[in-house]
């Protein structure tokens, strides 16, 4: 039998992720090598500042500043450096060279995935991202392989693990929005700007890669609706577990026909939810991941884990260093990215979805029906009310009383996500609703 050569690996990024990712290469040399049936040599590691202090302790002469050098040498690079510029001019120049790529790079893979896996196509390359989605959860490849010859319908998942974190302490512990995250910050799961993940584009980026994979179309990142978890106040988290459910913030692709035209399409969704204490995403906590994939023959499928973390990504990355090398032992061409679905990707007010509304409003006699009457009209059907007094106050200076007001929460059933945002607009200009106190969506039911 002949011996293969040993593929030349190049790592660029030595952070956290990265640094894992090269002490795994170097400690396990000898069973990586006997999985892929060739060794794998870590040429170099391409960083900013080669004397910076590191979290691992590696042999300083594989550091190098050239990149460039260190990516024309490799069999496979792995880009470990975030971020659009210089990764998508590294990853496009190891492709053109004729490398496999590893990448974890969602937010280059969200607004530039299709050039990139265009570039791979034409030269029989590999782009492999494993470690973009939901950390060391196993789902790119479930979905591209596991799952191809069945017809994916709806994904539902907890893809961000910095919001899970904080919407779990705010229902477990009482905290603020604010209090939970400091924690997460102090604890390393938020960064200093929490902007991308407590505004949900960190998400978004993630149901874009998935949505695309899933449903064989390219679903561009703007073409994602976000709202993130900052409006989440901790009355409404009371009000959910009051009512049997928790808040988390979802990430939600799902093949639809469209209510009007009877298209099918996709929809790409991301926003705080409610979710009923019996499903499983309920009871995922803190910093933890898990995606719910409902397929036509296989039915309802859950993965879940960690969905950061240093030593967990690189699991993933280094899966998909195996996969690729051996397909440089074995030949031939790489996985080309399907697209070929190519179905149109809708607005979210196509969207058939429940409402959970909580008003203030005047207490007196027929508010119900007025309240009632403004939700028939837009054809939303109303699934429940409950309502809770706020006593008047005994008057002003002048000895005039003020009226007392009550609070309703309120339930819908499915309705399109267009005429229940009307129904709300409705509700907040009618004179019988002083304040609309929350409008959160129900999934998972």
């Amino acid at each position: 039998m002949i011996e293969y050569r040993n593929l030349r690996v190049a790592l660029l990024g030595g952070g956290s992720v990265g640094a894992q990712v090269a002490r795994l290469l170097l400690e396990q040399k000898d069973e990586l090598a006997s999985r892929v049936g060739a060794g794998l040599e870590l040429i170099g590691i391409a960083v900013r500042d080669v004397d910076a202090e590191r979290t691992v302790d590696l042999p300083r002469e594989l550091f190098t500043t050239d990149a460039e050098s260190l990516i024309l040498g490799a069999d496979v690079v792995i880009e470990l450096i975030g971020g659009i510029e210089p990764a998508r001019s590294y990853i496009l120049l190891a492709i053109n060279s004729g490398a496999d790529v590893v990448t974890a790079n969602k937010a280059l893979l969200a607004a530039h995935g299709p050039e990139l896996f265009e570039a791979a196509d034409k030269v029989g390359a590999q782009l492999n991202y494993e470690a973009a989605v939901a950390g060391a959860i196993p789902i790119v490849r479930p979905l591209r392989d596991s799952l191809a010859g069945d017809q994916v319908n709806r994904i539902l998942g907890i893809v961000n693990g910095t919001t899970n974190f904080i919407l779990d302490r705010m229902d477990t512990e009482g905290s603020s929005l604010e209090e939970a995250l400091a924690v997460a910050t102090e604890l390393g799961y938020a960064e200093a700007d929490p902007t991308a993940d407590i505004g949900g584009y960190d998400a978004a980026q993630k149901a874009a890669l998935l949505a695309s994979l899933a449903f064989h179309t390219t679903v561009p990142l703007e073409s994602v609706y976000r709202e993130g978890i900052t409006k989440v106040t901790a009355q409404q988290i009371e009000s959910a577990r009051k009512a049997g459910f928790v808040i988390k913030l979802l990430a939600i692709c799902e093949r639809l026909v469209h209510p009007e035209t009877g298209v099918e399409g996709v929809s790409a969704r991301v926003y705080p939810a409610f979710v009923h204490r019996s499903h499983p995403l309920a009871s995922v906590h803190g910093a933890n991941n898990a995606v719910f994939v409902e397929a036509e023959a296989a039915g309802s499928l859950m993965f879940y884990g960690a969905g950061a973390g240093g030593v967990q990504t690189a699991s993933a990355v280094l899966g998909d260093l195996v996969s690729l090398a051996r397909r440089h032992v074995v030949g031939g061409p790489g996985f080309a990215a399907s697209n070929h679905a190519d179905l149109p990707v809708f607005e979210i007010g196509s969207v058939t979805t429940r409402y959970a509304i909580t008003l203030e409003v005047t207490d007196e006699p027929g508010v119900l029906a007025t309240i009632a009457s403004v939700f028939s009209d837009h054809g939303v059907s109303l699934a429940q009310v409950e309502q809770s007094m706020t006593p008047a106050s005994t008057g002003t200076a002048s000895h005039e009383a003020v009226p007392s007001t009550a609070t309703l929460v309120i339930g819908t059933h499915e309705a399109t996500e267009a005429a229940l945002a009307a129904t709300v607009a409705s509700l907040a200009a009618n004179s019988v609703v002083t304040n609309v106190a929350s409008v959160l969506r129900v999934e998972g039911a």
